[in-house]
């Protein structure tokens, strides 16, 4: 799975999941999508972002759900 544009650096918003270094979190893109933001009105509002951006943001939560679901069911 390509994650290439989720980057993690603690001395960037608290070390969690960022868009390609950028100031925007994946929770932030998750969020928008969830509230019934469109993509179009996202890129509008963050225009350093690309749709593969957006795609990347959901694949990484989808996976961190997946992962955090089989943790729980270890245990």
């Amino acid at each position: 799975m390509d994650m290439s544009r989720i980057t993690h650096d603690p001395a960037l918003m608290g070390g969690k999941p960022c868009i390609r270094g950028l100031r925007i979190t994946v929770s932030t893109i998750v969020g928008l999508l969830a509230s019934g933001e469109s993509r179009q009105r996202i890129l509008q509002a963050y225009p350093l972002l690309d749709d593969a951006d957006i795609d990347q943001a959901l694949s990484y939560a989808a996976w961190r759900l997946q992962a955090t679901e089989e943790s729980l069911l270890a245990s």
